[in-house]
């Protein structure tokens, strides 16, 4: 995760390397300048009783890399198979941008770019699902 800023808002929190930091009643801007560690917003979490979607799996399965509960490498062979299947499934172009950011992303390790990328969908996908008959 080298060269990433994170850009807090008052009482914003943030998962980094297992410990809960809460910024205090002012933004603030934060340059995280260890390589590997292990860092994810909280209000980008997906607690595990949501992940009920492919999207929202995909994601959780990525923010477990982020918090340090999953090991990246056996983890980042099965995302990368499931980005496949949803590509197969959203083949719009916007979709298809996303999906191709989060594949790079995967690749390089930039586990923090992957989620982001990976959460664009989520609107989509809720669309989606929402415009199934049930």
């Amino acid at each position: 995760m080298s060269g990433l800023v994170l850009k807090l808002g008052p009482r914003e929190r943030v998962l980094i390397n297992g410990a809960v930091v809460e910024n205090g009643d002012r933004r603030s801007r934060f340059s995280i300048l260890t390589p590997d560690a292990n860092i994810l917003r909280l209000r980008d979490a997906i607690h595990p009783d949501e992940a009920t979607t492919p999207v929202r799996r995909v994601c959780f399965a990525t923010q477990l890399i982020l918090t340090g509960d999953a090991d990246p490498e056996p983890t980042r062979q099965q995302l990368l198979r499931r980005i496949e299947e949803l590509s197969r499934i959203l083949t719009d172009h916007d979709s298809r941008r996303l999906l191709g950011k989060a594949t790079d992303a995967l690749i390089n390790g930039q586990f923090y770019q992957c989620l982001k990328a990976l959460r664009a969908l989520l609107p989509r996908e809720d669309r989606l699902l929402a415009a199934v008959p049930r």
